[in-house]
């Protein structure tokens, strides 16, 4: 993908898991409204998506679900800190769920029986293989030149979460719904 940043596939994807829930779990602002977090079947079928593989659908169960959706209010501090450029803070909420969840790297075996570098839990559970890998995710990001890149929108009434995969980490907003408003908003301005 040219012109854009890559993290490894797998971290990657604990990193865009961890934005949506974090999002999805997240009370606040979401693009100019007050956003509430779903509860019930509309949770449960969030978590799913959000950890769910194109070629394999999750299916935690509502315990499950509401257990994985613990790490979200320290993941959310982590995305907060790294947007302030305090990254010994959001070192500090890392190394805690590090240690919370028990994570343990792992080389796996690819489709192609290539090793890649996988994190687990204890158990390797829906929720403990999760939760490991979603503070492992974080800590790779935050150990690497990437740690400014996990951000929080700077749109106002806004305060979802990302991650900056652009080739010159400049990005500010959660969304291109968020830019654009922003965007509107100043040419108003100017205009009057």
């Amino acid at each position: 993908m040219t012109g854009q940043m890559r993290f490894d596939s797998h971290i990657e994807r604990l990193l865009d898991v961890t934005a949506a829930l974090v999002n999805l779990a997240s009370p606040g602002e979401a693009r100019g409204t007050a956003y509430v977090p779903p509860v019930g079947r509309d949770l449960l079928r969030g978590v799913r998506e959000a950890t769910s593989t194109p070629d394999r659908r999750s299916r935690p169960t509502a315990a499950q679900a509401h257990a994985l959706l613990e790490v979200v209010p320290r993941a959310r501090a982590v995305f907060e800190a790294a947007a302030r450029d305090d990254l010994a803070t959001a070192a500090g909420v890392v190394n805690d769920l590090l240690d919370a969840t028990a994570a343990r790297p792992r080389l796996d075996p690819d489709a192609e029986g290539r090793f890649q570098l996988h994190f687990h839990g204890p158990d390797d559970g829906y929720v403990r293989g999760w939760q490991a890998g979603l503070a492992s995710g974080l800590a790779v990001a935050l150990g690497s030149d990437l740690g400014g890149r996990l951000g929080v929108c700077d749109a106002p009434g806004c305060d979802r979460v990302y991650v900056d995969g652009s080739k010159n980490g400049t990005r500010r907003f959660c969304s291109p719904q968020c830019q654009s408003r922003v965007k509107a908003a100043a040419h108003r301005a100017r205009t009057r």
